[in-house]
């Protein structure tokens, strides 16, 4: 039987008071779907909202395996995610949060996404994030009342990189707000590819780290 990923993404379009365009970031939804669909799983998106979501670095598109997403059946699916309060998530191996700035927008806080990943992850199916995605990790607490991210593992989207990227535009700093709530922070060199899996939890750093991630959901889910 295939194993079953949902692919949770951001409805955002826009950041910051400047109102700067954002999404999906490209390479970080597509590197770690080429894996997955190599590991013969089936995908499934769901959003927020079940509005249609927005894909940014498009200026990306020549690299092959964001090619393949862009022309093939990823962004075909993706724009017809489901919402996210209509979807079975138990009944899926994994979850997997892409970045982009988009999640920083509608994913710190949202209820029912705290409560989707608190579930898959305590039930022992694969929960992944890279860059902002592990945004969504932010605020998720276990029936123990415990902070997820408390003593675990974790990479996302650093300080550093934020200061040289978006730092005028994102509502706070992800990796200080993570490691606020416990994290053990994970910071590679700007830029450069930073995956970890801590038992059933995969993050990385940057859209760089997105095909590690992949890699290492998959690993898990074959072991």
């Amino acid at each position: 039987m295939k194993k079953r990923i949902l692919i949770i993404v951001s409805n955002a379009n826009a950041i910051g008071q400047n109102k700067r365009r954002t999404g999906t970031f490209l390479p970080e939804v597509a590197h770690p779907y080429a894996e997955f669909v190599k590991a013969g799983y089936q995908i499934d998106f769901a959003s927020l909202t079940g509005d249609t979501p927005y894909l940014d670095a498009l200026n990306l598109a020549g690299d092959p395996d964001n090619l393949n997403f862009l022309t093939g059946q990823g962004w075909i699916d993706m724009q017809k995610a489901a919402r996210l309060d209509q979807v079975d998530v138990s009944t899926y191996d994994g979850v997997f949060i892409p970045g982009g700035l988009a999640p920083m927008v509608d994913m710190p806080e949202a209820p029912l996404l705290k409560e989707v990943i608190a579930e898959t992850f305590e039930r022992n199916a694969v929960v992944g994030a890279v860059c902002h995605g592990p945004v969504s990790l932010l605020n998720v607490k276990l029936k123990d009342g415990s902070y997820l991210v408390n003593g675990r593992n974790i990479a996302s989207f650093t300080t550093e990189e934020e200061d040289n990227y978006a730092r005028a535009d994102v509502p706070f700093d992800l990796q200080a707000a993570l490691t606020k709530q416990g994290a053990i922070f994970h910071a590679a060199e700007p830029w450069s590819a930073n995956s970890i899996a801590d038992g059933n939890l995969v993050t990385g750093q940057n859209p760089a780290s997105a095909k590690g991630v992949g890699e290492k959901i998959v690993a898990l889910l074959e072991a």
